[in-house]
């Protein structure tokens, strides 16, 4: 079992980040907020977890083991696999998702792509003695971030990071299109913040 993984971050991307250890580039699946935390040659340690499946290893990367301890008990509900449960903390950090769950917040919940009102409804019941009690964290919304060092137009990258949560083209290029319009000329062009519009627009459709 791999715990966490240490070394030179070589490739950022919104959702994806590469990190050499031993010589090896190893591909983890991140979220936003954990990928705009880091810096392109810097050393990094993140916590792992490696889901298992018959035709593929898939390795996930998060910021400190609540985010991995969260992203493993979402996948004891129904119905959530590691693509869904990666997605609820794209949109939600571990404590504002524990807040969500133990006041029976299904608006919070259906916000997350791919989680309707059904789904939301199975997810607090299968988890509400799970998850715990929120702690004094602060929400994800309020995690500052920034794009990585020589990123490309945040257009490509939100597309692409949709691309690869699972959403088809059609879906990125119209969420890409609602978020641009949504910045009326604004300058900010925070990636991971972003993403997260795009991820609200695609919700609510």
């Amino acid at each position: 079992m791999i715990a966490y993984v240490r070394g030179q971050v070589t490739a950022v991307r919104p959702t994806e980040a590469v990190i050499d250890v031993g010589g090896v580039g190893l591909a983890l699946h991140c979220t936003p907020s954990t990928t705009s935390a880091l810096r392109l040659g810097e050393v990094h340690q993140l916590a792992a977890s490696l889901v298992v499946r018959e035709e593929s290893l898939t390795l996930y990367g998060f910021a400190d083991e609540d985010e991995k301890a969260v992203f493993e008990l979402l996948q004891t509900a129904s119905g959530v696999g590691p693509r869904l449960a990666q997605a609820m903390l794209s949109v939600h950090s571990p404590d504002d998702l524990r807040r969500a769950v133990a006041t029976e917040d299904l608006v919070a919940l259906t916000k997350v792509p791919g989680i309707g009102k059904k789904g939301a409804q199975r997810i607090v019941i299968e988890l509400k003695d799970k998850l715990g009690v929120p702690g004094s964290g602060p929400s994800l919304t309020a995690v500052p971030s920034r794009p990585a060092p020589g990123s490309a137009d945040w257009q490509v990258q939100v597309h692409e990071a949709l691309l690869g949560l699972g959403w088809s083209t059609r879906e990125a290029d119209r969420a890409v299109d609602n978020v641009a319009a949504d910045l009326n000329g604004d300058g900010d062009h925070d990636v991971s913040v972003l993403l997260r519009k795009a991820l609200r627009h695609l919700a609510r459709t």
